[in-house]
């Protein structure tokens, strides 16, 4: 109970905010300015030694001060807080920015309130005027239903120009007013409050603007009309475009302040009243002893100034003297509304050209003159300077600042200064009061005080608090003359805001109803980015020497420090602690020392029960009626809970062990199951020990059921005579159960004597079984190591079930137990499968052997006379809850095969392993399974399949062969289990869509992994059904691939060639060779899609059935569900894709240059891509310009050389990429699917197979050639083109060998055969290392093809006889 500092909101990103207003200091490089601070603070490596070299800390220096900057910028804003909290000003010259608070999720889960900028922007209007103050006020809404409640909050801000303007939330200027030519010093406000005794003179609300040498105060009542109306008309603005509205009238005095040399800071103390004696007194100081006075003394407003010369003034000003009530705005005042239309910064209204609106603002408006008021008189310091003054919330001190570093304490009444502190230099200083609890007041004894009930008048203290930013502490001081009641460290660059107001428009009335709410003060850190507010108890203020809190706290401070010094005597350690506990006087605190003394970890268990027992004893023996209630129901609840502790660590520290022997005889008889159904069990439990690999650590007091007293006090309470266990974490209720129940279930303690203990000391039956079950299922690891222990289990349920409370009597017979729902229930929540199903097979059998008991007792009274028809109702009762125990069992063997598989060992893996493959899979409940919908359990094994990387194949395989065991393989052979188990889920073809859709997702988060995406691809092949086909290719068409397929095309149709890396990564997302393996598995996309199309009326829809255990199950649309929902595809759409995907992926392959792939397309063609494939898009027409065939053809002959040339050129330095990329290569046939482009894209067939059986006789394939030639149709037209490659073959063997035996040759040939053949260019040849012989065939092949009316065929005979003239060489 002592004075604290508390943060209540914080920045959600002030940095934003800094960076706006301060430009200078955005962080550029922020690695060259940022430092390990580890560093700095190790001398050994901060140049030790190095005494000379003192360049080298300036850099470190000129960092320092960055960083100091970059943490003190608040100090040279202008700041302001709303009082509900619920706005933030931050100014600086002439931009501002409006924070408002946000509920948002923190990082440690919980909602917390942040500042965020709602509002930002530049306010000022004229030119060179700069922000001064700034205040934010909220206004009381006026409606019924919010009474006393903010409505909305006005931002008052004061310029350099003496402009006061006034905005909204939103930044839209409502009101602007020039009441003085300079500059705006200070704003301040003050807001109704009710007065405390009936002589305190009532104060009115009032707006206090400070000029130099002039003070304007606007009345708060017509403030609140005036800005109100302002507001409405703005939105009517905004509605109807009409702006020429004038604003409503304001009511404000001005006071010239006279006598005085500078002026910095003002508090408008309000109206007051003077005693007859000071009027006299005031009379005689003015107008001397025969000075006359009047009867009623007269009501002044006062004001208080500080600066210099006086230090500070005293101003009193006569109400109701020649001073106006200016309620006027007249048009010299420049006073206009801004229309909602327009920025705050927007300036003056109405359709003005900028030129009228220049003329306009240079027109300085007239000024009302100020009426003068002479200081009365002050406090005179001509060497300091006041900087600041805070006037106290009751109104009757102030705090005051100079720059001597001084904080002087004002008795505004009187003026003289009451106190001084030193030392406090740029000190920031505000105020607390806190009003007195009634509730915490106890009487003292045999003294009367008026404060001694709870009837009396509540008291107020007043605290000061100082910030002194030089030290970075937070100081909070009793005044007038009490010490100081709280330090803090808040660090040096806080501010501290003080507003001295509430909400404005309140009255005697409104406010006394609800009000949110409000700090008195706040401090607002931009280190940590958090707004915090200072707490102080109201007993702080009672510090006179009879005061029994002070008493007690002294004493609770004393106990803190006994309870923290190591005592060597446990006898005297206790002895202190009584008579310290016992002297204190006020129940609270009271129970305050006894919740400290039960949270020590230092004292032990007999010392706790000792001094608790010697506090009850005490309380019993006093009086009734001074005896609190609270407190006496307080220790009677610890001492029954320490005996409850003591009672079962008694029963736990006893030697107790079991001598009955533990058969599997026994436990089939005790599960009620035969042989071949506990060899089942075993067998699964077994598989799940084996391959269940979750890591768990243990601690030896979870394992020991050991529990400190301290934490045993944390989880357990007692209220009426009922212990009830507090809301805990798992981990704690975990640890509570096996205090209670570890030991029983491993047989070391007695199970009948721990059920009696707990269900007497108020433990219901329910919470025990609660208990007992999160121990069981939290303790797997030692439970299935220790089959015995479901014996402890069976016989713990069994006395649990015998309560009273367990089963109620009364319980209706065709409906399901509560008690054991409870059970069922704990076991579908768990994930620890396999305690779960033993404690199923516990509570079945539990269940079982209570239902024949109950059936042969009223079966007995049956016999004996009673209603026949009670034999039926138990039967009934013990069908229908059998029946669930039935249907857990089956659910929980199901989870517990699943969980088993999908923890199964991965075998050691071949290829590469991606890192989403090595995450673990989440344990699975069969909670989890219900609420995972159809396709949860098919979701499980996929992502099982995906961490494996299982090939298709071997799903197939293993789904064939499932009679067949194969013990090599118990990955397989667990596979083929959760098939028996899950034939529906598991089918194959739903398997497969998960498999595909699971791969998919993975290579989405990582497109990199080009493989994911090839696998989904095999999986989706892997389907079946046409109709599931089409689905799945439909989504993952539409989810994953058209955006990226997009970005692809459009970045290849821009560059004009295969692009490089740098612009995949930056377009598509992924590298180069990524995007040529994702063009390829989107081409196997769009032609599944076809095949699926074209099938699907040959198929039926599937129905997809659900096993029997699992037909409850609800939650999201399984994947095979959303793709049976599909339309059927758009066939000559997708194949218009088909198209573009084939020449995007031949482009990337080949790496192709000068291409656009979206010129080969006319301008109906490019309006089909990328639209919804399942719509009917308007296609290119058969009928096509020549030039777009052209362009086509010449692209496929591209493709056709490309391929050929991957395929046969020879390289010398060939490398193993090079090897892997022509393997590639093989994956498609490019001739083949260059012709079927031709077809489609209207380009002649024969044109491309001819120039493929060209290509090849180019690269020495000759005999690829001639099973090519046999596709080609105009064969005359490809013996003209093989003839010329003849020639070139014959022309490089003549001239370029320049053998002897070449040249005789050529003297032998035909004049007209050597000219033919000077003019052949063999360098258009690929390959020239080509046989004699294949050069002949081919000669004879093209004698084959020309007629003999051919214009060649000589030609052709001519080059016979020179093969075989060089054959014979």
């Amino acid at each position: 109970m002592a004075c604290s500092i508390v943060q209540f909101c914080s920045f959600q990103d002030l940095q934003s905010a800094r960076d706006f207003l301060f430009p200078q200091l955005r962080e550029e490089n922020p690695g060259a300015l940022k430092r390990d601070p580890s560093k700095s603070l190790n001398w050994e490596d901060d140049n030790w030694g190095a005494w000379d070299e003192t360049e080298s800390q300036e850099p470190e220096e000129e960092g320092n001060t960055s960083k100091t900057q970059k943490n003190s910028w608040l100090q040279e804003c202008v700041l302001s807080l709303s009082p509900t909290s619920d706005l933030m000003v931050i100014a600086r010259e002439q931009k501002a920015a409006f924070l408002v608070p946000k509920w948002k999720h923190s990082e440690k889960g919980k909602e917390e309130m942040q500042f965020a900028v709602g509002w930002s922007g530049s306010l000022s209007v004229e030119e060179g005027e700069y922000v001064t103050s700034a205040l934010c006020i909220p206004l009381a809404s006026q409606k019924r239903s919010s009474t006393g409640r903010p409505d909305w909050t006005c931002i008052v801000v004061g310029f350099t120009s003496g402009y006061v303007r006034f905005y909204t939330e939103s930044g839209v200027l409502l009101l602007a007013q020039l009441l003085n030519e300079d500059k705006v010093l200070q704003l301040k406000c003050r807001t109704y409050e009710i007065p405390r005794h009936p002589g305190v003179t009532e104060q009115n609300e009032e707006l206090s603007i400070l000029y130099p040498a002039a003070i304007v105060t606007i009345d708060g009542f017509s403030l609140f009309q005036s800005l109100r109306a302002c507001r409405n008309q703005v939105a009517k603005a905004a509605a109807s475009g009409n702006e020429n509205i004038q604003p409503p009238p304001l009511a404000y005095k001005k006071w010239g302040l006279q006598d005085i040399a500078t002026i910095i800071d003002h508090a408008s103390i309000g109206i007051m009243t003077l005693s007859p004696f000071d009027q006299m007194k005031t009379a005689s100081n003015i107008g001397g002893f025969n000075a006359a006075i009047k009867n009623s003394p007269p009501a002044m407003s006062q004001y208080i100034t500080v600066g210099s010369s006086p230090f500070t003034g005293f101003f009193y000003a006569l109400e109701g003297s020649t001073q106006p009530l200016l309620s006027h705005v007249a048009l010299a005042v420049a006073s206009k509304l801004t229309s909602a239309l327009f920025s705050a910064a927007s300036g003056w209204l109405g359709w003005k050209s900028k030129h009228e609106e220049e003329t306009v603002q240079k027109q300085k408006p007239k000024m009302e003159p100020a009426t003068p008021l002479a200081v009365r008189f002050g406090l005179p310091d001509s060497r300091r300077h006041g900087e600041s003054i805070s006037l106290s919330p009751c109104n009757t001190l102030a705090a005051v600042t100079d720059d001597f570093g001084r904080v002087i304490l004002l008795d505004v009444a009187r003026g003289i200064a009451v106190r001084m502190w030193k030392g406090y230099r740029d000190a920031q200083i505000g105020w607390i009061q806190i009003v007195e609890d009634l509730h915490e007041r106890v009487p003292e004894k045999g003294e009367f005080s008026p404060f001694g009930n709870t009837q009396g008048p509540s008291r107020v203290a007043q605290f000061l608090v100082i910030y002194a930013p030089r030290r970075g502490i937070l100081e909070v001081w009793n005044t007038q003359q009490g010490p100081r009641v709280g330090a803090f460290n808040v660090g040096k660059h806080c501010r501290l805001l003080y507003p001295g107001y509430k909400i404005m428009g309140l009255n005697n009335v409104t406010s006394q109803s609800w009000q949110p709410q409000t700090y008195q003060i706040c401090l607002v850190d931009p280190v940590s980015a958090s707004v915090k507010t200072v707490n102080v108890p109201f007993h702080l203020a009672l510090s006179d020497k009879k005061s029994e809190r002070a008493k007690d706290l002294h004493l609770v401070k004393k106990l803190a420090a006994l309870l923290k010094t190591k005592s060597h005597s446990l006898d005297s350690f206790e002895t202190e602690i009584k008579e310290v506990i016992l002297d204190i006087k006020y129940p609270a605190t009271k129970k305050q020392a006894l919740e400290s003394i039960l949270s020590s970890e230092r004292i032990s268990f007999s010392c706790l029960r000792n001094i608790t027992q010697t506090l009850m004893d005490s309380l019993k023996n006093q009086e009734l009626e001074s005896v609190d209630e609270g407190l006496l129901q307080f220790c009677a609840s610890k001492l029954k809970l320490l005996q409850l502790y003591e009672s079962v660590s008694h029963l736990n520290s006893l030697d107790f062990h079991s001598d009955t022997p533990f058969s599997d005889d026994d436990l089939a008889v005790l599960l009620r199951l035969d042989d071949k159904e506990l060899l089942k069990l075993r067998v699964l439990l077994e598989k799940y020990k084996q391959e269940n690999t979750k890591t768990t650590v243990w601690f030896s007091e979870d394992t020991d059921g050991v529990l400190p007293v301290q934490t045993f006090l944390e989880y357990l309470d007692y209220e009426k005579d009922m212990l009830s266990i507090k809301k805990i974490s798992e981990e704690e209720y975990v640890a509570l159960g096996s205090f209670f129940f570890w030991k029983c279930l491993h047989g070391e303690s007695s199970t009948e004597d721990m059920c009696q203990t707990l269900e007497s000391a108020g433990l219901s039956p329910q919470q025990l079984l609660s208990l007992l079950l999160s121990v069981w299922l939290s303790k797997e690891k030692d439970i299935l190591d220790k089959p015995q222990s479901v014996c402890c289990l069976h016989t713990m349920l069994s006395l649990l079930s015998k309560m009273k409370v367990a089963m109620e009597e009364t319980w209706d017979s065709q409906s399901v137990s509560p008690w054991w729902q409870q059970m069922r229930t704990a076991c579908i929540q768990s994930e620890n499968n396999g305690a779960a199903l033993l404690s199923a097979h516990v509570g079945h059998s539990v269940a079982a052997q209570m239902s024949s008991s109950a059936t042969d007792k009223k079966f007995s009274q049956t016999v004996l006379g009673a209603d026949a028809e009670a034999l039926t109702d138990s039967w009934e009762a013990l069908s229908l809850d059998t029946e669930y125990w039935k249907l857990l069992l089956r659910q929980l063997e199901d989870c517990l095969i699943l969980q088993t598989l999908l923890h199964s060992k991965a075998n050691p893996p071949a290829a590469k392993v991606s890192s989403p493959q090595t995450e673990p899979l989440p344990r699975l409940s069969v909670k989890k399974l219900l609420e995972g919908g159809k396709g949860g359990v098919a979701d499980s094994v996929a992502k099982w399949i995906f961490k494996q990387d299982l090939s298709p194949e071997l799903l197939k395989c293993v789904n064939k062969e499932r009679d067949v065991d194969n013990p090599d393989e118990p990955r397989e052979d667990l596979l083929r289990l959760a098939y028996e188990q899950f034939p529906c889920s598991l089918e194959l073809d739903v398997l497969h869509a998960h498999c595909c859709w699971e791969y998919v997702v993975q290579w989405n988060k990582d497109p990199e992994e080009a493989r994911f995406l090839v696998r989904s691809i095999e999986h989706l092949k892997h389907i079946l059904n046409a109709h599931v086909q089409n689905g799945i290719a439909l989504m993952m068409w539409n989810t994953f691939l058209v955006k990226r397929f997009s970005a692809a095309t459009y970045l290849m149709d821009k560059v004009g060639k295969s692009p490089k890396d740098r612009l995949c990564r930056r377009d598509v997302g992924m590298s180069d060779t990524a995007m040529t393996s994702f063009l390829g598995s989107c081409l196997d996309l769009l032609q599944t899609s076809l095949e699926a199309d074209i099938s699907r009326d040959e198929m039926q829809v599937p129905v997809l059935d659900t096993e029997d255990a699992w037909l409850s199950v609800e939650g999201p649309v399984s994947i095979v569900e959303l793709a049976l929902e599909q339309k059927p595809i758009h066939y000559p759409l997708v194949e218009h894709h088909s198209i573009l995907c084939s020449i995007l992926y031949a482009s990337m392959r080949f790496s192709l240059k000068s291409v656009k792939p979206l010129g080969l397309f006319d301008s109906k063609g490019k309006n089909a891509f990328f639209k919804d494939l399942t719509s009917i898009q308007l296609l290119p027409s058969e009928e096509m310009d020549p030039n777009f065939i052209s362009v086509r053809q010449q692209f496929l002959l591209k493709v056709v050389s490309a391929a050929v040339q991957a395929q046969h050129s020879i390289s010398k330095d060939k490398g193993p990429s090079e090897e892997a990329a022509s393997s590639h290569w093989k994956d498609l046939n490019w001739p083949d699917l260059a012709v079927d482009l031709a077809h489609h894209l209207q380009v002649s067939e024969d044109v491309i197979r001819r120039h493929y059986v060209g290509e090849l006789y180019n690269y020495g394939a000759d005999l690829l050639g001639e099973e090519a030639i046999l596709q080609v149709h105009d064969k005359e037209v490809l013996a003209s083109q093989l003839l010329v490659l003849t020639g070139q073959r014959l022309a490089h063997a003549l001239f370029h060998t320049h053998t002897k035996e070449g040249m005789e040759l050529l003297a032998r040939l035909p004049p007209t055969l050597c000219t033919w053949l000077k003019a052949m260019n063999p360098q258009d040849l690929q390959n020239t290392d080509v046989p004699i012989a294949a050069t002949a065939k081919l000669v004879h092949k093209v004698m084959e093809l020309l007629p003999e009316k051919h214009g060649q065929y000589s030609l052709a005979l001519h080059l016979i006889e020179a093969v075989e003239a060089m054959a014979t060489l």
